[in-house]
């Protein structure tokens, strides 16, 4: 079955998908409160298992950032995601859409994430309220190991 079959089949499934999210990974979440879209955290521990807490010691393949207007400085926040993130890793910002409460402008987005080593690559729609960013690190950046 192709990956376009299978994220036909199981539209909650594509959310792993859509994310990157393979078995096995080690994803770590940030920012989580009881706003955060249930049915793409269901769908990512699904296919990878539980989510690590920002606490963690492992190495991480990706880190899922829920964000909202107000929750602090948001380099500082991106800066932090990168502390156990591998090198070939994604950081995922999660942000309320437009015109929901918490909305942030793009423009902070690019201005911190780039002050933070980090590209845009993409961004999808992660549920009903929440939008997701691609977050990488940029090439030549260099190696924090």
């Amino acid at each position: 079955m192709s990956a376009t079959a299978g994220q036909a089949a199981d539209g909650v499934r594509s959310l792993a998908d859509r994310f990157g999210i393979e078995p096995g990974m080690v994803v770590m979440e940030m920012g989580y409160d009881d706003d955060v879209d249930q049915d793409l955290r269901d769908a990512l521990t699904d296919r990878c298992g539980e989510l690590v807490d920002e606490d963690t010691d492992e190495v991480v393949d990706a880190v899922l950032v829920w964000y909202r207007d107000g929750d602090g400085d948001l380099f500082e926040l991106l800066v932090d995601a990168l502390g156990p993130l591998a090198d070939n890793g994604v950081v995922w910002l999660l942000t309320p859409k437009a015109g929901r409460d918490g909305h942030v402008e793009p423009s902070e987005v690019a201005e911190s994430a780039q002050t933070a080593g980090l590209q845009q690559t993409s961004t999808i729609n992660a549920g009903r309220d929440w939008s997701g960013a691609r977050l990488v690190l940029r090439r030549g950046s260099k190696s924090r190991k």
